[in-house]
């Protein structure tokens, strides 16, 4: 027992020994507590040090995708507009070079010797028009169509020997006394009946609109009966009558025909008239 009244261990060690292993062990305490103590700090510093550049990698990794979304839509935008630009440019280009076709193509509108079986311009055929149809008058001042038709054959043949409008209405009345504006055959002439005819008359060999003789001197009946070259014959004849433009209608008829009946054309001017009015109209 100690002086202390403490009861001493039996297994304790004792004396100077004791006492040592008592300091060694406080300075063991003391060192094993500094370094948690260290272990603790170094560990909080590690932590923080980890905690920050976690914190450092994640703000940059969300800088780093802002960027990114923000970087996309310029992108976009900025694609979709080159890409406009650039349709714009080819559109622009295309029409450009549109033009200049155009202009290019303008000049050649007659067709070259070296065109190729494709061009439509050497190609197509020529279309075909139909020719104008002689349009014939309504019978006028009491005729039918027969002999409107060979009122017509005398003013046309007069017209082409450019006899004054005067001497077509001579002529067409005196067709109208001598046959009344038919081609008539005579039945002394059988032969006169061969050609085409609209009747037959019996007043000696007499022919035609113009009732002329063959025989005396008019011309061959196969021609008198035609109605162009009796009334050249009968307009050639008129004009050799001196002044017939300055006569009464029954005077220079009269002068061609010497007629047994004179007086009858006179009848026939204002018909006559007519008729050459209905061909071919005053002014032409």
């Amino acid at each position: 027992m100690r002086d202390d009244g403490t009861l001493d261990d039996p297994y304790a060690p004792s004396g100077p020994t004791a006492d040592l292993e008592d300091g060694t062990s406080t300075e063991r305490t003391t060192a094993a507590s500094r370094l948690r103590a260290y272990v603790r700090d170094l560990t909080g510093r590690r932590r923080a040090q980890v905690a920050l550049a976690t914190g450092v990698v994640c703000c940059l990794g969300l800088t780093a995708v802002a960027q990114v979304c923000d970087e996309k839509p310029g992108a976009a935008t900025r694609g979709a507009s080159l890409a406009s630009s650039e349709l714009a440019q080819r559109a622009e280009q295309q029409s450009a070079a549109s033009r200049g076709l155009d202009r290019a193509a303008a000049p050649t509108a007659t067709p070259s010797a070296t065109a190729t079986p494709s061009d439509p311009d050497t190609t197509a055929p020529a279309r075909k028009v139909a020719p104008a149809r002689p349009t014939h008058p309504a019978p006028v001042a009491g005729l039918d169509k027969d002999q409107m038709k060979n009122a017509e054959a005398i003013v046309r043949a007069g017209r082409k020997m450019g006899v004054p409008r005067r001497g077509l209405v001579i002529a067409v009345a005196t067709a109208m006394q001598e046959s009344n504006l038919y081609n008539v055959a005579s039945g002394v002439l059988p032969e006169s009946q061969d050609y085409p005819h609209q009747g037959v008359g019996w007043d000696s060999d007499s022919v035609g609109l113009f009732q002329q003789r063959s025989s005396s001197g008019w011309g061959p009946v196969g021609q008198l009966m035609d109605p162009e070259f009796a009334t050249r014959q009968f307009l050639t004849a008129l004009e050799q009558v001196p002044g017939w433009e300055q006569m009464r209608l029954t005077d220079a008829a009269q002068a061609v025909q010497v007629s047994a009946f004179p007086e009858y054309y006179q009848q026939h001017e204002g018909r006559a008239t007519r008729v050459v009015d209905a061909i071919v109209p005053a002014g032409r």
